[in-house]
């Protein structure tokens, strides 16, 4: 079975940066788009950073500028480099992943457990 695992969450001061990583692992064949999205309390999860496989890439409005989504294939491995944060980055951080697995043509989709990220004034 396919596995996201995220690290790299934690508690910082608002101006401060922090990276997470997400490493898929099991049977995994290819590793297709990969995305980080956020839920903040009473808030619906949002689509935050998006990368396809070819490392075309997407961010939400708000983190324009300071927030960095990379990945390393080799790796099997998708970052987060998230700088100048603010309060209202606070959230838990989701990583998700289209892979197809070993022995099969259509990608399935996975979600990470979450990573949560708190950012003071």
């Amino acid at each position: 079975q396919v596995q996201l695992v995220e690290s790299g969450g934690g508690l910082v001061q608002a101006g401060g940066s922090l990276r997470l990583s997400c490493a898929a692992s099991g049977s995994i064949g290819s590793i297709n788009d990969m995305g980080w999205y956020r839920q903040a309390p009473g808030k619906q999860r949002e689509l935050v950073a998006f990368i396809s496989s070819g490392g075309s890439t997407n961010y939400v409005e708000s983190v324009k500028g300071r927030f960095t989504i990379s990945r390393d294939n080799a790796k099997n491995t998708v970052y987060l480099q998230m700088n100048s944060l603010i309060p209202e980055d606070t959230a838990v951080y989701y990583c998700n992943a289209d892979i197809r697995v070993k022995f099969t043509r259509r990608p399935t989709n996975y979600w990470g457990q979450g990573t949560q990220v708190t950012v003071s004034s």
